[in-house]
């Protein structure tokens, strides 16, 4: 009972003593006992191991469970919480962030010409990196380590894992497409006229290799004081930044949804690709078939389905099971092919597979930006994951978290570039489930780390991966990327909309979308041709900035959000509003009046009958 009776403490003590307005009030920590006697006291006892947590409520869904207030104890991130109890936790935080670990390697590394088309066995592997890079370096958030001598530090100390950022898919796809276009990366011309855009391994070591280089940006920018990013980088910069990204590759999903976003999508006549993925799958259809449509859209609908009426358990797992169920039924129609599965490795780990390492000139802004939203990120992140946790949302300490989380994410992307993986960031799925399951302990975290290492290691669990239908993953990524897009707007909701930001959010909106919409609008502005690689080099990093719409749309809003004065338009949309309104009471007041008084005078100067 003694487990049991330290998570009850500490979160009376919370409800109690702290004056914070957050969900789970900060609590004073508990002091630490010995080692010998903590593990003595969790493995040896009934309760040590499982507590008496009410595991009902938590399983079953909604509608099987009556809707009464029950006493859950808080488990904050020092606390007692029991082995079993913390090795479920650190299972649904696994399967939360799982696909988010996976979906961006499938998606940059996959058909197209805005993927790098790898083999299956590059991709197998990739993805197999990729949940040991993310599980390994998601130790480091959590455990927080202080730098030697100085006030800086390492890590958060809360319950925050890191996985690939979206971000890097946008960057990617147009860094990629430029590579095609400029041969950088080859091409094939099949009999038929279709273009097939060739395997690019040596594009994915160019990326990694920039990567390395960009991720100094961030680690940089990590030791400035938190007030200066927040002056620098204000909500309306980073709603405008997740807005414009989430805008940018949600069109990829819908591709995919209709059976892929490869050479099949353009629907040649004959030829391998006249069928989607091809003609030699184990189901091939034409692109935009209505099975494709369907079998999307059962991924789909299990999501809100299971938003709507599953446990809590569930919820914090709606895409893994949404994933599932769109495999039971991919496989009963026969859209699967298990051969990449038997062929797979039973055990795999980082650096079996190498790229050569190069950095590409027109890569670095992009993936500047892309660092850029990993800073804008991670402040949103920690800050909602402190909120849930319990501890504090503001002072010194807070502020040591922000810094200690962003230097992660920058040294975390720099050793994950090594590791042949894309630039990490904190995720944001995680702070949910602390909000669903009241857990914020850091030995569910590490848990959650051994099993996302544990499925990277297995060959045979990222083998899967590569076996789900192009159309499963654009009815699962078509939710993924509006929900990020959604994320941007939630962040430019809480904007008081003054003159000033509805006129920075107007231009950058109006470059960056208009690029998503209308690609390769600055494609034939530059038309030199000679033999200057250097000027070439740089035109091509131009026109990749300003055919990219989050690139070119982020940009402006930093510019102008620095240029513009802040008491320009001071003025919310709120009180020009009431504003106006009371102007147009005024007229009408003066014209009601102004018509009664007319109408007296009148009566007075007619005679009288």
């Amino acid at each position: 009972m003694e487990s049991k009776q330290d998570g009850h403490d500490e979160f009376d003590i919370a409800m109690s003593n702290s004056s914070s307005k957050t969900e789970f009030e900060a609590y004073q920590p508990a002091p630490e006992p010995k080692l010998w006697e903590i593990f003595k006291s969790q493995v040896t006892t009934k309760e040590g191991w499982w507590g008496d947590f009410d595991w009902f409520p938590m399983c079953m869904p909604t509608m099987f469970v009556k809707k009464e207030k029950r006493h859950t104890p808080f488990w904050g991130l020092n606390s007692r919480l029991p082995l079993g109890l913390a090795a479920i936790m650190g299972f649904q935080h696994a399967l939360a962030m799982i696909s988010g670990v996976v979906t961006p390697i499938l998606i940059m590394t996959g058909e197209g010409p805005t993927s790098l088309n790898l083999s299956p066995s590059d991709q197998q592997y990739l993805i197999s990196a990729a949940l040991i890079a993310s599980g390994l370096l998601s130790i480091v958030q959590i455990t927080r380590f202080k730098l030697f001598k100085t006030p800086y530090y390492l890590g958060t100390g809360l319950l925050t894992v890191v996985g690939p950022n979206f971000a890097s898919i946008a960057a990617v796809s147009a860094v990629v497409s430029n590579m095609y276009t400029t041969g950088y990366c080859e091409t094939e011309t099949m009999d038929d006229g279709t273009t097939v855009h060739l395997p690019c391994r040596h594009a994915w070591g160019a990326i990694l290799g920039t990567s390395m280089v960009c991720s100094l940006f961030e680690i940089f920018m990590s030791f400035l004081p938190p007030k200066v990013l927040k002056k620098l980088f204000p909500p309306i910069v980073s709603g405008t930044t997740i807005f414009l990204i989430g805008c940018s590759v949600i069109s990829t999903a819908l591709k995919d949804w209709a059976g892929g976003s490869g050479a099949c999508s353009s629907m040649p006549e004959s030829g391998l690709y006249s069928m989607c993925p091809d003609t030699n799958a184990p189901h091939p259809l034409p692109w935009g078939s209505a099975e494709f449509i369907g079998l999307g859209f059962s991924v789909f609908a299990t999501i809100v389905l299971v938003e709507n009426f599953g446990s809590p358990f569930m919820k914090s797992a709606q895409i893994v099971i949404g994933l599932i169920v769109g495999m039971i039924v991919a496989g009963a129609c026969g859209y699967v092919d298990g051969s990449m599965i038997s062929s797979a490795p039973i055990g795999t780990f980082t650096w079996t597979t190498t790229f050569p390492i190069t950095v590409y000139g027109p890569a670095v802004i992009p993936f500047l930006i892309v660092y850029l939203d990993n800073i804008l990120e991670s402040i949103g992140d920690i800050t909602a994951s402190s909120d849930v946790s319990g501890v504090e949302v503001d002072g010194p300490i807070f502020s040591s978290r922000i810094q200690g989380g962003l230097l992660a994410d920058g040294v975390n992307s720099l050793i994950a570039a090594c590791m042949t993986i894309s630039p990490m960031v904190t995720f944001a799925q995680n702070n949910g489930i602390i909000a669903l399951t009241r857990c914020a302990n850091r030995i569910a975290g590490y848990f959650c780390c051994f099993y996302i290492v544990l499925f990277g290691i297995l060959g045979k669990v990222s083998a899967v991966f590569l076996t789900i239908p192009k159309t499963i993953l654009g009815g699962l990524n078509a939710y993924l990327f509006a929900s990020v897009t959604v994320s941007g707007i939630r962040i430019l909701a809480y904007l008081p909309w003054t003159r000033r930001d509805r006129f920075i959010a107007t231009t950058s909106l109006a470059l960056g979308l208009g690029v998503t919409l209308c690609p390769g609008w600055f494609s034939h502005v530059f038309t030199y041709s000679g033999d200057n690689e250097n000027l070439l080099g740089f035109l091509s990093a131009v026109e990749t900035v300003v055919d990219t719409g989050y690139c070119i749309g982020s940009l402006m809003a930093i510019f102008l959000n620095l240029v513009v004065p802040q008491e320009w338009g001071p003025e919310t949309i709120k009180e020009s509003d009431e504003k106006r309104k009371k102007e147009l009471e005024e007229i009408r007041e003066g014209f009601v009046q102004t018509n009664t008084k007319d109408d007296q005078e009148i009566k007075a100067e007619s005679p009288l009958p």
